[in-house]
């Protein structure tokens, strides 16, 4: 494994400046002319890169009502389904190569996270420079090795994950430029949940640069992870601090955004060097914290996309990796494939053992 990755020819790893990545996600609210205004508005808070998200509702989740789809749980989005959710946070498709040459325009790079593998497909139409794996696409090994088929750069967010789900994914990454990012998987996460002491741990542990996917409501944990050696910041971005949208509340608007990043840049050149916080710092630890534990929901799994007769063939058409995390993990999908179901199964059930004839 290598301590450094290359990205558009910038590289990204120890010794060099962080490279610090705002994700629009959501907060673009369905208005193109926002999602533009918020490239620019990166721009001048100091952002590197622009990341967003390249899913429809259909492709990363079912539309259905089964109890499997409802969120609960105490999260930001509890009483809505899956389905729904996802069709108020997603960018279309159709903006994404647009967005992209509005940000290389102004000297940033962009890119994406792939939910399937046809947002692969269309981002490598696009030329994207790197990819993101999202925290709960981690352990969808089958998407991981279709994004490593492209060799492009791969920066995996590692919230929830154990160690082993971890080496898993750089198993599946393998001949790819990899970079690790801790993540707490909370939205939003508190300072005591980011255990960042995890980060020189992971460093240690997995050979590649490491950095921070980072929800937390102001800059001290992006601050604090870079004088721990963490080379990527990835932090949310909105416009206005009154901003209502799916994202909303754990994202950063431009003032507080430009903050972060000005004394990121001090801490890179050794100025306010105030005492590491105790609190944010924690303990090394892999796993899901606590906190994460109501997001498990949100991994993706196996399930039956069309009803399935007794003794029909499992296919791609049948079965897939969608949210939520009900059914067998995605990495059994090409052992599922071409066996029988031992039953009938309706569209909307999580795939299992007990479905499928051995």
């Amino acid at each position: 494994m290598k301590n450094t990755i290359l990205i558009h020819g910038r590289e990204v790893g120890a010794g060099q400046p962080a490279y610090i990545i705002a994700e629009m996600s959501g907060n673009h609210n369905q208005s193109y002319e926002k999602a533009v205004e918020i490239i620019y508005a990166m721009k001048d808070a100091g952002a590197d890169a622009v990341k967003i998200q390249t899913y429809t509702a259909d492709t990363i989740t079912l539309k259905s009502d089964r109890p499997e789809f409802q969120i609960g749980g105490g999260t930001l989005w509890d009483g809505k389904t899956l389905h729904d959710l996802y069709s108020e946070a997603f960018t279309p498709w159709e903006w994404q190569p647009k967005l992209k040459a509005v940000a290389e325009d102004l000297g940033m790079d962009l890119f994406s996270t792939p939910f399937d593998a046809s947002s692969v497909e269309f981002l490598e139409s696009m030329d994207v420079p790197a990819y993101k794996i999202a925290s709960f696409e981690i352990v969808d090994i089958p998407l991981i090795r279709k994004v490593a088929a492209t060799g492009k750069p791969i920066i995996i967010s590692t919230g929830m994950a154990s160690r082993s789900e971890i080496e898993d994914a750089l198993e599946a990454a393998k001949g790819c430029e990899v970079a690790l990012l801790k993540c707490t998987s909370a939205y939003p996460a508190r300072p005591e949940s980011m255990n960042l002491n995890t980060i020189p741990a992971m460093i240690k542990d997995f050979h590649v640069p490491v950095g921070l996917s980072d929800h937390t409501l102001d800059n001290a944990a992006a601050v604090t992870a870079v004088r721990l050696g963490a080379c990527i910041i990835e932090k949310h971005f909105k416009l206005d601090q009154n901003e209502c949208g799916p994202d909303s509340t754990f994202s950063l608007d431009p003032q507080a955004f430009r903050s972060m990043v000005d004394v990121i840049r001090a801490a890179e050149h050794g100025k306010n060097m105030e005492p590491l916080d105790p609190v944010i710092l924690g303990s090394a630890q892999y796993g899901p914290s606590p906190e994460e534990k109501k997001s498990m929901q949100f991994r993706r799994s196996l399930f039956v996309v069309k009803d399935i007769a007794e003794g029909e063939t499992f296919t791609n058409e049948n079965v897939r990796s969608i949210r939520p995390a009900n059914g067998l993990a995605p990495a059994h999908y090409d052992r599922v494939l071409g066996r029988k179901a031992t039953k009938r199964i309706e569209r909307g059930t999580p795939l299992r053992e007990d479905c499928i004839a051995s």
